[in-house]
């Protein structure tokens, strides 16, 4: 699937696209605890759109790096689109 096809509501979305961004890392109190969470935005050939990481996934990537992702849903936040990984879905960097 490549950006420019992503809706809000979709969801056990596959995609590959590169770090062009890694925002910084804020702490927020999820029904979890308080856990670490940074927006990065990603890019591919036909856009942008941010994709939040948490706790270890943030240490995970670098600006430039291509990685894949599966299983991801798609929120509105703040008149936003942005992409999130559940528990069920993964990330992994290719290069």
């Amino acid at each position: 699937m490549k950006i420019s096809d992503i809706k809000p509501g979709m969801s056990g979305i596959t995609i590959e696209a590169k770090v062009v961004e890694i925002g910084e890392r804020r702490d927020v109190n999820t029904k979890y605890g308080v856990k670490s969470v940074a927006d990065v935005v990603i890019e591919d050939e036909t856009g942008q759109v941010k994709l939040s990481l948490w706790e270890n996934q943030i240490d995970s990537v670098s600006e430039g790096d291509t990685i894949s992702i599966k299983g991801a849903y798609v929120t509105q936040f703040r008149d936003t689109m942005q992409l999130n990984i559940p528990r069920t879905g993964g990330m992994e960097v290719l290069k």
